[in-house]
């Protein structure tokens, strides 16, 4: 993921589990695909357990984001680019 303070993001859950992140996108986005560890997004490998949620809500993109030292993250970021990204190559949740 790189250096997250690079992009403009709003954090929705703070010191968060993979399975907090997963229930809370579950229970709050209807538009849901997974990606697999390794997954590129704002050109950097994705990390975390499998399979991995990432929801979109327009040109939002709601992932999952464990900063070293800090904890996991649920965070929001608008790109319509990146959103595109998930569009074509994620696994869409039925």
């Amino acid at each position: 993921m790189g250096c997250i303070e690079d992009i403009g993001y709003d954090i929705i859950l703070r010191m968060a589990s993979f399975k907090e992140c997963r229930e809370y996108i579950r229970e709050n986005f209807k538009d849901i695909y997974y990606v697999d560890p390794g997954f590129r997004l704002f050109d950097k490998a994705m990390i975390g357990v499998p399979p991995i949620p990432i929801a979109l809500d327009g040109d939002a993109v709601i992932l999952p984001y464990t900063k070293p030292c800090h904890g996991t993250f649920l965070l929001r970021v608008v790109s319509a680019a990146e959103a595109d990204v998930v569009r074509k190559k994620a696994r869409r949740v039925p």
